[in-house]
């Protein structure tokens, strides 16, 4: 299989302003990863799992280290912590945003959307605000 992507003695640091000090988040991680691999990160509570997802979306600047990637457009998302639903917007509003931002919004994508939301579970929710769901419903829509 052919590697797409080198992440290689990676260190993230983040500034503790309260303590002048120092958070070692990530030190020193290697790994490679081949075309058509699934690859899952787990690890306990702030081992550093959200900070390296961070680095390789371009969210968050890495400290040290090289991130190398051996194919162009590579097609990489993950699931924040904590959902960005806009609580103005209604469900299904939240769930077009990346389509109006690409500019690609039309009946054809919009309908797919629908289409996705009432796989999910969710189709009878699309006119509400995320505060009118559960938690686990702000996950799927995220």
């Amino acid at each position: 299989m052919k590697k797409i992507l080198t992440i290689d003695k990676v260190k993230k640091i983040y500034h503790d302003t309260s303590t002048n000090g120092e958070i070692v988040a990530i030190d020193n991680v290697s790994l490679d990863i081949y075309d058509k691999e699934l690859v899952a990160i787990v690890g306990p509570s702030g081992c550093g799992k959200t900070s390296l997802l961070s680095i390789l979306s371009n969210l968050e600047e890495k400290s040290a280290g090289e991130i190398t990637f051996h194919k162009e457009k590579i097609r990489m998302g993950y699931m924040l912590q904590k959902d960005a639903l806009f609580p103005w917007r209604t469900i299904l509003d939240n769930c077009l945003i990346g389509l109006e931002i690409s500019h690609t919004l039309n009946e054809k994508t919009k309908q797919h959307v629908i289409d996705l939301l009432n796989t999910y579970g969710l189709g009878e929710f699309i006119y509400k605000y995320p505060d009118s769901l559960s938690g686990g419903m702000r996950q799927r829509v995220g």
